[in-house]
């Protein structure tokens, strides 16, 4: 381990949200005020609302004073948004939309999402272990552009069933468009990630039957001319789903677009053991959100039982990815791994033999297992 940086002075709004958000949340806190106490770091950590507990103080998911606080920060944490008492709001209104307009607002166009099973969990991978092999690979999700963000509705018909025909029926639309720029900026980042890895980058789409996907194909055969360093495949999207599963070791960056990249790094973190252990960024224009990929969990929610790993996952790659700070985040990832290694695991993740604590015992473990740490580091020296 590298010395650290001193007195780094950041701002960090804390966005808990809905269902075991809050929970999830606090614990990724804690371990931040931890590092910052440790190490002199000073991390302003306020908090707003989003999703559904916006809707319940303000009456919107995002609520104006949220998002110009985050326009401002270093970084967002954001725990969870969603949930079944509001469901029934229209699909603009939902808590869902608050975080599709917060990526909009602070223009971030990339989500990165790191898939890697550590090592004291090989064996709640769902794949049998000589199999498992080494998982270690990132999606990027392109976040801005798509079915997501294009045209979608419902409609009333016609019934096309005969010329006379004078019923009618709805229609449900969603609209993928892409452009060359939008295509070029996320598979530019992807590039710069294999470039940093084991330079291996696979893009995935369905260029056989989507014309967005054959636009994205193009171009991104075009950009791998000034990127000779990387090998890049091509493989389409049923193709790279079916691969993930059969063999995650022969991938290193995955890039995909939003729809594509949103249902295959959620496949892909079920090879690790839980959706509870994957962090993720996303990035752009403005500051970079941090949340982890896991659901609101409603009916988890209040008690206890959250699984906090990948919030606090997300902690330690905003520490490295963001603040530069690879030494702090590197603290945190030892302690996380010498926590499970020591059996102990919350419901999600559990083993037969394992020790079974709450979200907030898991969390102090981990803080204490930190500062036994350093302890040492402070007596020995660093790299010890």
């Amino acid at each position: 381990m590298t010395p650290a940086m001193k007195n780094v002075t950041k701002t960090i709004v804390l966005l808990p949200g809905d269902g075991i958000g809050p929970e999830v949340i606090g614990a990724a806190a804690g371990i931040l005020e931890t590092c910052a106490a440790e190490f002199g770091h000073r991390f302003e950590l306020p908090e707003f609302p989003i999703g559904g507990t916006a809707i319940d103080a303000t009456g919107a998911p995002l609520p104006p004073e949220t998002l110009e606080a985050c326009k401002t920060a270093d970084a967002i944490l954001l725990g969870a948004v969603g949930g079944p008492r509001w469901d029934a709001l229209p699909l603009g209104r939902r808590p869902e939309s608050g975080l599709l307009a917060l990526r909009k607002g602070l223009e971030l166009y990339v989500n990165l999402r790191p898939i890697r099973l550590l090592e004291p969990l090989l064996f709640i991978s769902p794949l049998k272990p000589g199999r498992a092999g080494r998982i270690d690979l990132e999606i990027v999700r392109e976040l801005a552009g798509g079915i997501y963000f294009g045209a979608h509705g419902i409609e009333t018909v016609n019934r096309n069933v005969s010329p006379a025909a004078t019923d009618s029926e709805e229609r449900g639309f969603d609209t993928e468009t892409y452009t060359t720029g939008e295509i070029e900026r996320i598979a530019t980042f992807a590039f710069g990630r294999a470039e940093s890895r084991s330079r291996r980058l696979t893009s995935v789409d369905k260029a056989n039957v989507l014309a967005s996907s054959a636009l994205w194909r193009k171009t991104v055969t075009r950009l791998a001319a000034g990127h000779t360093g990387v090998t890049v495949g091509h493989m389409y999207v049923d193709n790279a789903a079916m691969q993930l599963i059969l063999a995650p070791e022969q991938f290193d960056v995955l890039v995909a677009s939003n729809l594509f990249g949103d249902i295959l790094s959620d496949a892909a973190a079920g090879l690790v053991g839980s959706i509870g252990l994957v962090p993720s960024m996303s990035c752009g224009f403005g500051p970079p959100l941090y949340e982890p990929i896991h659901g609101s969990a409603p009916q988890l929610a209040g008690r206890d039982s959250a699984n906090p790993i990948g919030a606090i996952l997300c902690a330690s790659l905003m520490l490295r990815e963001t603040f530069g700070l690879a030494a702090e985040a590197e603290w945190i990832e030892r302690a996380l791994d010498h926590v499970l290694a020591r059996g102990f695991r919350t419901a999600d993740i559990a083993e037969p033999e394992s020790s079974v604590v709450g979200c907030s015992a898991l969390t102090q473990l981990i803080r204490e297992e930190m500062q036994a740490s350093l302890e040492q580091v402070e007596r020995y020296g660093w790299g010890v």
